[in-house]
């Protein structure tokens, strides 16, 4: 090789040459970048020790109203509590957070205007209240079951007495749901002033259903009692007074109230279910009236549970439903809403499926002999077709 000025390089000058070129490399220099799928993960999630406890109230595209129900939630006092707007944290995946549940809340929790807190937790579900929206045509199935309120102890059917003129197929619905779910039913007759209660009354005799009567400008002691103390779901029927009867119990509420239509069908004036809480009480429940005037029925249940202590209760009032599918609820727990019927369904052969082409069934027998009211036992045939995919049956059952 041939250097400058035409001088041949040795082997031993060109080693000496580089070498005074070489660079010394070590561990840092040396840049490893993974590939996507070795990069290490962890399911490891923050504990969130400082979050409190929260109540939802409202849902509304993706937001979230929370009233606290631990420190540093306010003592309850007079009018509505402050609400914590939050939104549904990624760890909880896809489950869904619907008014009545119990959670854990982060971040901004003063309730302020543009505060923001997260959901974290979702505490588990004392009861579940669904219904089935058979005649939501919108589905390939026509049937989309909905929870309508977590983790309530009560559920008050509301119906008229008159305009429009009660449904007693779709009571037997709601009784069918609330026992499902483990809730108490009351039954709530409104606009006792235009109609007598009997036929309703008698009509479901044999259960011990508790019930109670109410007209406009009627004291409402007896309803409050019954409230007092635990969460209550309101439902019904558009136009029997429901937000009237919301209103009168929160006056802070001011649920838009419509008006009934001439063909006897009312206006959906609830266009969301939300939380509301009853007002504090002045006197003791205990001193509340119970006479028949404005409400009749059995007492309330000793053993029902209650919100947190000290809280007067909370009602949650829902749009109102043309139906209330029962497609979620098995054909054994369907019975179970007709109380009066369990006693004729001891005498059929196993695994009778009790309807009206079940030859070796012995309930219309039973029935027959004046063990019951056969207008039950049809009701209860109808439940069984709607749930079976009968649908002129079904959609013939929600309108009664």
């Amino acid at each position: 090789m041939v250097g400058g000025g035409g001088r041949r390089l040795t082997a031993t000058g060109r080693e000496q040459i580089l070498a005074g070129r070489r660079r010394e490399y070590d561990e840092d220099d040396v840049r490893v970048r993974p590939r996507r799928s070795s990069r290490p993960r962890t399911r490891t999630r923050p504990a969130h020790d400082d979050a409190v406890n929260g109540f939802v109230v409202t849902v509304d595209r993706g937001r979230y109203g929370c009233v606290l129900t631990g420190p540093p939630a306010p003592q309850p006092v007079a009018g509505p509590p402050p609400v914590v707007t939050a939104m549904r944290a990624r760890e909880l995946g896809r489950r869904a957070v619907v008014v009545g549940d119990r959670v854990a809340l982060v971040g901004d929790v003063s309730g302020d205007a543009g505060s923001l807190a997260r959901i974290v937790r979702i505490d588990e579900r004392a009861s579940v209240l669904r219904r089935t929206a058979d005649d939501d045509e919108s589905t390939p199935e026509g049937r989309l079951e909905r929870v309508v309120v977590a983790n309530a102890d009560q559920l008050v059917i509301v119906s008229a007495l008159a305009d429009p003129p009660p449904r007693t197929g779709f009571i037997d619905r709601c009784l069918v749901a609330a026992y499902d779910a483990g809730i108490d039913p009351l039954l709530c007759l409104t606009k006792a002033d235009l109609a007598d209660p009997a036929p309703v009354v008698d009509y479901y005799r044999d259960l011990d259903l508790e019930y109670v009567l109410c007209r406009p400008g009627s004291d409402l002691a007896d309803l409050r009692h019954r409230l007092a103390g635990r969460l209550s779901v309101l439902v019904g029927h558009s136009g029997v007074g429901k937000s009237t009867l919301v209103n009168r119990l929160v006056p802070e509420a001011l649920r838009a109230v419509g008006t009934v239509s001439a063909i006897g069908r009312g206006r959906h004036t609830s266009s969301s279910a939300v939380a509301l809480r009853l007002p504090c009480a002045d006197a003791s429940p205990d001193d509340a009236d119970t006479s028949a005037d404005d409400g009749a029925g059995a007492g309330s249940r000793a053993d029902a549970r209650v919100v947190p202590a000290g809280d007067p209760g909370w009602i949650v009032d829902t749009p109102g439903v043309r139906s209330f599918g029962l497609a979620h609820v098995s054909a054994e727990s369907l019975l179970h809403g007709f109380a009066d019927l369990v006693e004729g369904s001891l005498d059929c052969p196993p695994n009778c499926e009790h309807t009206g082409d079940a030859g070796q069934c012995r309930l219309a027998g039973w029935v027959a002999a004046g063990n019951a009211d056969p207008r039950r036992l049809a009701s209860y045939r109808r439940l069984l077709d709607s749930r079976s995919g009968d649908t002129e049956t079904g959609r013939t059952a929600t309108r009664e």
